[in-house]
């Protein structure tokens, strides 16, 4: 029991009212009549009182009754004791009465109920009904307060354990509600220890009440000390985290000592109550600031363990339901009976929290961005993603993107970490199924194959977690779908309908009618779906199985056979008529070969059926006679078996292209008539695919049965025409353009075809191929210059409609000249098997094709050179067919051989064909497309901001399905024969150089060879630096593979060594490549070269500061080197001038001081350069010259401004050693700053000039923000340093004010766009010495003059308002650096003038 506290005097306050919430009311109307119980305690002081002051006690279980004004009562009641002649005594005879009266529990439940007006009384109508209880009345007179407090104390643990009565009343809970919200408590700190040691002896649930009531009873003086009390009760007893934290945010708590409590609950998270959980992360959240934001956020997340919450959902159900049958009368509310529903509302609070504090949502995203191993990364780290993306913020939806598709293309966030949020928590991400939704579109629309792949899989894992109503949704997004996503989406479908389970009947009816809609439509889109959509359940339906009983030789039962019969008869049927849709179902068809293994009788009728339709379509034996309305003449070309020619065989190319050119102009069909099944050359080379994949499935690889195809020739005609094609007509030259695509996408399939084969003889033969491909791609360039606005036929029917694929004419012609196209005109009767002579590298692969800064009068030459040359085919990429990864194992193709019989002397000749130039190119061209699109980062895949309609993965339909492990791992079988490539051209051009005398462009010297090595060597360099950048390799998953490519590198330097380490590896691969370096032929061969070494050394570990130094060497080795083409001219132009400007910037960003650096080029080379002959270039700096000082200027002001930013920040504790290091340094930069500035005059074209607008007014920035603190510091220790350095500054910002002038003058919205924040920046400045000379105590040497506007020349701009000159001058400041000597008065005044800006303008 506790003890009475007795108080010998109180405090009374007449004017205190009482203003708390209602609770329960007692109805005054049709109560019984009630007696008094004034008779029963005839002389008791409490109830004689209360009857003078207007309350009548009653008996029973009716309610006191209060005649008057509850605040009159108050104070009537306050006075008769006050004026008691037995005052202060009587106080005590008071509470004793009142106790005696309390006894019964009847009527202390009344004293605790609320009163209600008796029917005598003569209150305000107005007043109100209802009335505090007599407790609540007697609690607010203060001189009563603390005595009727210890009774109410006294009498709780009489009541603690009865629970709720029979009237549902719970008295413990009446008693502490009587302490809440009083007008002013006499004794806190008595009532807080009062309440503390109860709530050491209180039950949990009488606990819970008291705990959640604190901060409703006690004043905010006494905040701190019991949220004391409650930390240290949070440590000791678990049962109460949820009352002690829900108090704990109710009180006003000083900052540390809040992040004391948070520090205590975060240390017992893992140790709580399953159902307490959300309550202590809301704690946690609510209590954050933002200067802890990250910390708390960070270390919450990695306590957070949601994963733990699925499993131990049934323990934590049963464990409830047993404590609520042990608890069967106990009031405690009923909380998350499972696991879920507490994730559930774990997720809401931090959803809540974000949605309303952005600092939390940044933390968040900061939290889950600062993971760098996958195994770190958490369930909660999806899940709050979704509510990051689900909320209305654009900051944080933009946010859970980016670090979404980040982590997911660095392999961070992995499919396993998506499967088991999806399997563990699919009822709570069902409330963010709309914004699954949208980043899974999202990541399906990214460049990147592997971040595709994974919004694949979110769509996979939705559809099967989630309700019928959601799947509905997900079908909804077809679409928007990709056909490699529609693909998947089928196959998804599918599996569910015919599963083993045989569980999707409904399923299979739906697609059924779906397919069977969508085939009949004569949209394109719609009838793509239908078709992809039908092979697909052909999939399904049709896959080998184990043999049931009663089958005929498949594994099919009869009714399946049959519906898989007819789906393949309706598709068929459906497309015969459109060769765009015949030509996707062969494709389509082909893959399903590839990836599925289907029943052998469909696949003996799908074999059967190819074969004869292909024979009879595309197939016909040679004869004498080719003639016939042709458009060109007929002519039997690239037969490889000129020695079997009786009884041969012929692709029918020509003859079919001009039937299908007529079918097109004829529409004399009337519209009743049913179409006939057409043959289209469009067909050709998917019916040739499809029909290849069936042999080699039914053969097991072999190709014997259709081996004649790959040496057979076509009928097209002599390609003596393209030297005529000027004088064609339009039709004629599309035509002659179609044929030779045709022809080029025919040989490419059947490269695909045979590539595999190991037949020498076969070999031979996929080399001639595709030498033939080299050379019909010159001359279809040739051609398709000629015809401006043609569309070729399509070759990749999985996408839409080729119309946006379509080059422009006016981007058919290059817009300026390439270099090697001199001289590339070949004759139509050179040899079938002759290699192309045209460089197939597009783009950014060619070394060669630097364009030219032609003056005017040479540039119509160049463009007629341009015109005969021919244009890029990389413009026409779409429109050739897919080669397979496995047609790069050409490239291990050496010399190949053949024997032929002569027919005269019956003797054996043999014919020799090697990997030419050309066929190396184009090999290498399309390796480097392959990977680029497979490994390469995103950043680099970033579409223009105006991008054509051309999908980016047209063209790669058959890459996609591979992962870009298996990429990179075929990329690196292939490493050593790429090496031996390497070395090949290194000796090439080695020998070249030592037979001319180190002259590349000798007497001699075969020129269109040069460039096709140079291209090649660039493009070796380029796939070598492509695979070695994939950002798989950064994981340890893939440090295996890592080292084995490494180790290929390292071995040709280091054969004998095993078992290095990786650091040891890159350091052998790294002197393995500098080898290269004496003979890049080109400055963009130069910088494959350095940038494969800076991936590389990325892999070194512990040696970055050698590998710098390396790099810093070899580079400005390139730089200090002149490069000229095969042909003898310098290198120049845009692509030139790209590649000189990275690798100076790379030069730059390695050296050790990039200071000293900068004004070694400013202050040695381009002197030399002015003081050279208009054409020449800088004696030191060779890459220097006119043409290319704007790239030099550029790059050194952008680096300039770059190492500024990362000087450290000045503090005062700084101790005068590092002042004087900081002070050095600004002076080296301002220095370096005041020379390039200066250069403006010598070279004051508009591109300097917005340079030097631009990067000065950043320069100036910094110098403000990092600088100028320093000298605030440093001015009384270094006068004449300060002094030095602003004079020095002065003149730099004196010509910059200049160039403002000077760009006003010029009206140039170019230039005048930065002037504003420039000359802002240049009043800040003025002010800013101001502030630190009256920092110095020397303001006195500060004085504002009067500065003129002047142009670049220096002569002064006269303003419009002539009259007005004043109104066009500048104000300036002068500062006086002032000296004290110590033994005279004397001064020696330095000054520096400011500029300010002219704001009258």
């Amino acid at each position: 029991m506790m003890r009475k506290k007795k108080r010998s005097s109180i405090t009374v306050d007449d004017d205190s009212t009482l203003d708390v919430p209602k609770s329960k009311k007692t109805k005054s109307s049709g109560r019984p009549t009630k007696s008094s119980v004034q008779d029963s305690y005839p002389d008791s002081v409490f109830v004689q009182f209360l009857k003078e002051s207007g309350v009548t006690l009653t008996a029973g279980s009716t309610a006191n009754e209060i005649a008057v004004d509850q605040v009159i009562f108050q104070k009537r009641l306050q006075q008769q004791l006050r004026k008691h002649p037995r005052f202060p005594n009587i106080i005590q005879e008071f509470i004793s009465a009142l106790e005696t009266y309390i006894e019964d529990p009847e009527r202390f439940r009344n004293c605790l109920l609320p009163c209600v007006p008796s029917s005598t009384s003569q209150q305000d109508a107005n007043s109100g009904s209802y009335q505090e209880s007599l407790v609540r009345l007697l609690l607010g007179i203060e001189m009563l307060q603390t005595q009727v407090i210890n009774t109410l104390f006294e009498k709780l643990p009489e009541f603690m354990f009865e629970g709720v009565s029979e009237d549902g009343l719970n008295v413990p809970r009446l008693i502490i509600n009587q302490l809440k919200w009083l007008d002013r408590i006499v004794d806190g700190k008595d009532l807080s220890s009062k309440l503390m040691q109860m709530v050491s002896v209180a039950p949990v649930e009488i606990q819970r009440d008291i705990i959640t009531s604190l901060p409703e009873i006690l004043e905010d003086s006494q905040h701190g000390d019991i949220a004391k009390e409650l930390n240290a009760l949070l440590q000791q007893n678990t049962q109460l985290p949820v009352p002690i934290l829900d108090a704990l945010s109710s009180l006003n708590l000083s900052s540390a000592l809040l992040s004391e409590v948070r520090d205590v609950v975060m240390g017992t998270l893992s140790a709580v109550q399953l159902e307490d959980l959300p309550v202590i992360v809301k704690f946690i959240l609510h209590s954050i600031s933002a200067s802890d934001a990250n910390e708390v956020v960070c270390d919450l997340r990695k306590k957070l363990e949601l994963e733990q919450c699925v499993l131990p959902a049934v323990l934590q159900a049963s464990q409830s339901r047993m404590k609520s049958k042990a608890m069967s009368g106990s009031s405690r509310v009923p909380s998350c009976n499972n696991g879920q529903d507490s994730v559930a509302l774990v997720l809401e609070v931090i959803k809540s929290a974000i949605r309303f504090q952005k600092t939390i949502s940044e933390a968040w995203l900061k939290a889950i961005e600062n993971v760098d191993e996958s195994d770190d990364h958490k369930v909660v780290d999806l899940l709050v993603l979704f509510i990051l993306h689900s909320t209305n913020a654009n900051h944080s939806r933009r946010g859970a993107e980016r670090v979404l598709r980040v982590k997911v293309r660095k392999g961070l966030i992995q499919e396993n970490l998506l499967q088991k949020t999806f399997k563990g928590h699919a009822q709570v991400m069902r409330g963010y199924f709309p914004s699954i939704l949208a980043l899974a579109q999202g990541l399906l629309r990214s460049p990147d194959c592997c971040v595709v792949s994974f919004g694949g899989h979110m769509y996979k894992q939705a559809f099967t977690a989630f309700d019928s109503y959601c799947q509905q949704g997900i079908l909804d997004y077809m679409d928007n779908l990709t056909s490699q996503q529609i693909r998947r989406l089928f196959h998804l479908l599918s599996c569910l309908a015919f599963g083993q389970e045989q569980h999707g009947g409904h399923i299979q009816d739906d697609m059924h009618i779906v397919i069977r809609k969508q085939l009949s439509s004569t949209v394109p889109k719609y009838k793509r779906i239908g078709i992809i959509g039908a092979v697909m359940m052909v999939g399904s339906m049709g896959a080998c199985r184990n043999k049931p009983d009663g089958s005929q030789g498949g594994t099919l039962p009869k009714e399946t056979h049959r519906q898989v019969m007819a789906l393949l008869e309706l598709v068929r049927s459906c497309s015969e008529s459109s060769p765009e849709a015949a030509a996707l179902y062969y494709d389509e068809l082909a893959n399903l070969l590839q990836t599925c293994k289907l029943d052998p009788l469909v696949q003996a009728w799908i074999g059967k059926s190819v074969l004869e339709d292909f024979q009879e379509d595309f197939v016909v034996d040679l004869g004498p006679d080719l003639s016939g309305p042709f458009v060109f003449p007929a002519s039997v070309m690239h037969n490889l078996d000129e020695d079997e020619s009786q009884g041969g065989i012929a692709i029918n190319l020509l003859p079919l292209m001009t039937q299908d050119q007529q079918l097109k102009t004829d529409t004399t069909q009337p519209a009743g008539v049913k179409k006939e099944r057409r043959v289209s050359p469009l067909c050709l080379s998917s019916f040739f695919r499809l029909l290849r994949l069936c042999e080699e499935v039914q053969h097991q690889g072999d190709l014997e049965e259709i081996d004649a195809l790959l040496g057979c020739p076509l009928i097209l005609t002599d390609m003596e025409v393209v030297e005529k094609v000027e004088s064609l007509s339009k039709a004629e030259r599309e035509f002659l353009c179609s044929l030779l695509f045709y022809t080029i996408n025919w040989f490419r399939e059947t490269v695909n075809a045979f590539c595999k084969q190991n037949d020498p003889e076969m070999k031979m033969k996929v080399v001639t191929r595709i030498q033939n491909i080299t050379y019909l791609q010159s001359l279809l360039q040739t051609c398709l210059a000629a015809t401006p606005g043609y569309t070729p036929p399509q070759a990749n029917f999985d996408g839409e409609s080729a119309e946006g694929m379509i080059p422009s004419s006016s981007s058919a012609l290059p817009k300026k000249g390439k270099k090697e196209s001199s001289g590339r005109k070949r004759k139509a009767s050179a040899s079938k098997n002759s290699s192309g002579d045209k460089s197939q590298l597009e783009g950014a692969a060619e070394a060669e094709d630097s364009q030219q800064d032609l003056p005017e009068k040479e540039n119509e030459k160049e463009k007629e050179k341009d015109a005969k040359s021919g244009v890029s085919l990389s413009l026409y990429w779409p429109f050739f067919r897919e080669l397979d990864v496995e047609v790069l194992s050409v490239l291990q193709c050496g010399l190949l051989s053949r024997t032929l019989l002569d027919t005269e002397l019956h003797s054996k000749l043999r014919e020799e064909v090697q990997l030419g130039p050309a066929e190396l190119l184009f090999l290498l061209e399309d390796m480097w497309r392959k990977l680029d699109f497979s490994l390469a980062s995103a950043p680099a895949k970033k579409a223009p901001f105006l991008k054509s309609k051309t999908d980016r993965a047209v063209g790669f339909a058959h890459l996609q399905q591979k992962n870009a492990k298996e990429i990179a791992t075929y990329c690196i079988e292939l490493l050593p024969t790429l090496c031996t490539h390497l070395e090949n051209c290194h000796n090439h051009f080695q020998t070249l150089l030592s037979e001319h005398q180190g002259v590349v462009d000798a007497p001699g010297v075969d020129v269109k060879e040069q460039q096709l090595m140079c291209s090649a060597y660039q493009l070796l360099l380029q796939v070598l630096h492509t695979t070695f950048s994939w950002a798989g390799f950064s994981g340890p998953e893939h440090r295996a593979l890592l080292k084995s490519a490494l180790g290929v590198l390292a071995g040709r330097l280091k054969e004998d060594e095993t078992d290095l380490t990786l650091d040891q590896l890159s350091r052998h691969a790294f002197e393995y490549l500098q080898n290269f370096r004496s003979t890049v032929p080109s400055l963009n061969t130069a910088l494959c070269l350095i940038q494969l070494l800076i991936v590389l050394s990325q892999y070194g570990g512990s040696n970055h500061r050698t590998y710098r130094e390396q790099i810093t060497t070899l580079t400005k080795r390139f730089l200090c080197q002149e490069w000229v083409t095969a042909s003898g001219e310098k290198e120049r132009g845009n692509k030139y001038n790209d590649a000189l400007q990275t690798l100076l910037s790379i030069y730059l960003e390695h050296t050790d001081d990039v200071l000293k650096a900068v004004e070694e080029i400013a202050g040695e080379g381009v002197p030399e350069l002015l003081n050279a002959a208009k054409d020449a270039n800088s004696r030191s700096w060779p890459t220097l010259n006119r043409q290319t000082f704007l790239v030099y200027y550029k790059s050194m002001m952008a680096v300039l401004e770059r190492a500024v930013r990362k000087i450290p920040p000045s503090k005062q504790t700084d101790n005068q050693e590092v002042q004087s290091e900081k002070l050095l340094t600004w002076n080296l930069a301002v220095r370096d700053f005041h020379i390039l500035i200066n250069l403006v005059k010598m070279f004051d074209s508009r591109p300097v000039l917005t340079v030097c607008l631009k990067y000065g007014r950043l320069f100036l920035e910094s110098f403000l923000k990092l600088g100028m603190p320093l000298l605030d510091y440093s001015f009384k220790k270094h006068k004449e340093d300060v002094q030095s350095l602003l004079k020095t500054f002065q003149l730099s910002t004196r010509q910059l004010h200049h160039m403002c002038g000077h760009s006003k003058i010029r009206q140039d919205t170019g230039l005048t766009n930065h002037v504003p924040a420039l000359k802002k920046n240049l009043e800040q400045f003025v002010y800013r010495v101001k502030a630190m000379l009256t920092l110095n105590h020397c303001q006195e040497a500060f004085w504002l003059g009067n500065l003129k506007n002047r142009d670049l020349k220096g002569e002064e701009i006269l303003s419009q308002r002539s009259q007005a000159v004043d109104e066009a001058e500048e104000e300036s400041s002068q500062l006086q650096s002032e000296e004290e000597e110590r033994d005279s008065d004397e001064r020696n005044n330095g000054q520096e003038e400011a500029e300010e800006s002219d704001e009258s303008d």
